[in-house]
C-alpha cells in the first residue's frame, strides 16, 4: 500500500522528458531512478518514504511541499518537479552517502539554516534544471547554501539552474581542515547556469577540481568564482555582467587555489589570480555556448520548466 499523498504513475509527466537525457561533465553515466518503480508525491510524509532506500526509483513532486529541515535522497534516486512551478520550501533535499542519484525540474526556497541541495559523502550526482532560492532581505547566515559539495563526494555535474535572491550560493568543500577526505575528490562541473541577484560562492572550491563553463553571472555583490586551499578550477566561456569580482584564488582560506581563465566576457569585472593551475582542459566531451552568447542562452534555458 502507498503512504498518504503518493500515486503509482505508468509514465513520468510529460515536462519530465528530456533536455538533455542524460548527465554530462563529472556525472556522466549517472541514471538516477531509471528503469525502476514511478511514484508521484504531494505531501512531506510520502516524499520522505518515496525517495528512502537504495531500489530504482523516480519520484515526481506535484505542488509546494513545506518543511524544516532536509529530506534524505537514497541512491539510485530521481526526484523530479511536475511543470514549472512544483517543488519544497522552508528546507531542502540531502544525499548522503548515496550514489546515482538526479534532481531535476525543482523549486526550492527559503530552505531556512539549512541548504536547499546538500551532496554529502556521494557520487555521481546531476542537479539540472531547477530554480534555487531564498531572499536577501535577511542577513547573510539566516540561510545557508543553494547548493553544496562536502566531505568527499565526487563525480558531480551542476547545470541549468536558476540560482538567484541569495547570499551564500555554492560551496564545494566545508572546511580548510578536511583535507585527508577531499583531497582528490571533490570533480564538480558547472555548466550553463543562471546567477542573478547572488552575492558569493559561485561556486566556492577548496581541495577539489571544477570545470565552470558557459554559466552567466548577473547582478552579483561581491564575488563569483573562488578558488581556495589549492583547488583547480577551470573557468572557461562565461559571461560576467556588473561590476564585482569574478575570479579569484585569495582570501577566506589559509592557501590559495589555483584558476585558469579561457574564452570568458569578463565585462567590467575585476580578477584577483594569484595562481594558474594544471586544469586547462576538461576530460569529458561536453557542448559549451560562447560567451558572446551565453547570457541568452541561459536565460532563455535554465530553470524550471524547460524539460
Amino acid at each position: 500500500m502507498l503512504a498518504a499523498g503518493l500515486t503509482a504513475t505508468t509514465a513520468g509527466p510529460a515536462q519530465a522528458a528530456a533536455y538533455e537525457s542524460s548527465p554530462y561533465g563529472y556525472a556522466a553515466g549517472t541514471t538516477g531512478g531509471a528503469g525502476g518503480s514511478r511514484t508521484t508525491v504531494t505531501t512531506l510524509a510520502a516524499l520522505k518514504t518515496a525517495v528512502a532506500g537504495s531500489a530504482a526509483k523516480t519520484v515526481y513532486v506535484s505542488g509546494t511541499i513545506a518543511l524544516a529541515g532536509q529530506v534524505d535522497v537514497g541512491s539510485n534516486t530521481s526526484v523530479i518537479g511536475v511543470g514549472a512551478g512544483s517543488g519544497l520550501t522552508g528546507g531542502g533535499l540531502r544525499v548522503k552517502n548515496a550514489t546515482n542519484v538526479v534532481l531535476r525540474n525543482l523549486n526550492i526556497s527559503k530552505a531556512v539554516g539549512t541548504d536547499a541541495i546538500t551532496v554529502q559523502a556521494s557520487t555521481k550526482v546531476w542537479v539540472d534544471h531547477n530554480d534555487l532560492s531564498s531572499d536577501r532581505s535577511h542577513g547573510k547566515d539566516y540561510y545557508d547554501g543553494l547548493v553544496d559539495i562536502t566531505h568527499g563526494s565526487d563525480n558531480i555535474t551542476v547545470s541549468w539552474n536558476k540560482f538567484h535572491d541569495h547570499y551564500k550560493v555554492s560551496l564545494v568543500g566545508h572546511s580548510d581542515s578536511n583535507a585527508a577526505e577531499d583531497t582528490g575528490k571533490l570533480h564538480v562541473t558547472y555548466g550553463h547556469n543562471w546567477f542573478d541577484n547572488v552575492n558569493s560562492r559561485l561556486p566556492s572550491v577548496r581541495f577539489g577540481t571544477a570545470h565552470v563553463y558557459s554559466n552567466y553571472f548577473g547582478n552579483v555583490g561581491d564575488s563569483a568564482v573562488h578558488s581556495r586551499m589549492g583547488a583547480q578550477v577551470l573557468v572557461e566561456r562565461n559571461a560576467f555582467a556588473g561590476s564585482f569580482e569574478s575570479v579569484t584564488t585569495t582570501g577566506d582560506s589559509k592557501t590559495d587555489g589555483y584558476a585558469n581563465l579561457f574564452r570568458n566576457d569578463l565585462g567590467s569585472t575585476t580578477t584577483d589570480i594569484t595562481r594558474t593551475g594544471s586544469f586547462t582542459a576538461a576530460p569529458y566531451a561536453y557542448d559549451p555556448t560562447g560567451a558572446d552568447t551565453v547570457a541568452a542562452v541561459d536565460t532563455a534555458g535554465a530553470g524550471t520548466g524547460r524539460i
